[in-house]
């Protein structure tokens, strides 16, 4: 587990009440991004649900079965971190703010490239660029998501582009909720099968095809994908 000098809240307001958990930053985002990648024993610092962690103030198993629909950890954990917000320290904030601007910067390097020269631009110019169009990263929003939001910045001060690929997805019904969740952001159509199952289609560069479908595996195990042309 986190220490409680290194968790920070998470917080979420139902019914004029608070509910909040003690979470490890640095594993909000990855938590996420796969669920199953990160143990509650590790996000967590304490395995309780609180009207006011400083407080000490627990609210009833009666309040959690009317909020949450449930008394179990996990779910109502889920609904907190995914449904609430993270209350960071500013301290906390600036460093993971600087991280994941690094990892965009990583990203729009290691998949972008100057389509004059095509060669991919350096880092240097790339921070440049995103300081001079004002971006600023989000600490808890999907590196793959920013990257769009900061080439649509930079688009008018360095010329980049990407090479695409377009990508079928079909999955059981059952697991949508958990892939939504990740691809919301890319699909380009989507319908429903009678057999319940859910087909959606995604644009997306060439460099993260590899891992975009790995990540939908893992919530995914029936996955079904083609590349369409």
């Amino acid at each position: 587990m986190v220490s409680m000098d290194d968790a920070v809240i998470a917080r979420l307001e139902k019914g004029g009440k608070r509910y909040e958990v003690l979470v490890d930053p640095d594993l909000v985002d990855k938590w996420k991004e796969d669920h199953e990648s990160v143990t509650l024993d590790d996000l967590l610092a304490t395995d309780e649900v609180w009207h006011d962690v400083k407080n000490g103030e627990r609210p009833t198993m009666e309040k959690l079965e009317g909020v949450f629909g449930t008394t179990e950890l996990a779910p109502c954990v889920e609904k907190i971190i995914l449904e609430g917000s993270i209350q960071l320290t500013t301290e906390q904030r600036k460093k993971m703010i600087m991280e994941k601007t690094r990892q965009v910067i990583a990203d729009i390097c290691m998949l972008g490239i100057d389509p004059q020269t095509k060669m991919p631009h350096p880092p240097q110019r790339v921070e440049n660029a995103l300081i001079e169009a004002r971006f600023k990263a989000d600490p808890f929003k999907p590196v793959e998501s920013q990257v769009k939001d900061a080439v649509a910045l930079i688009r008018e001060l360095i010329p980049i582009s990407f090479v695409t690929v377009k990508l079928a997805f079909k999955i059981p019904g059952t697991n949508y909720g958990p892939v939504f969740s990740i691809v919301r952001e890319d699909i380009l159509k989507e319908e429903w099968l009678t057999n319940g199952d859910w087909v959606f289609t995604v644009e997306i560069p060439a460099g993260m095809k590899n891992d975009y479908i790995a990540k939908i595996g893992k919530r995914a195990p029936d996955v079904a994908v083609k590349e369409l042309k």
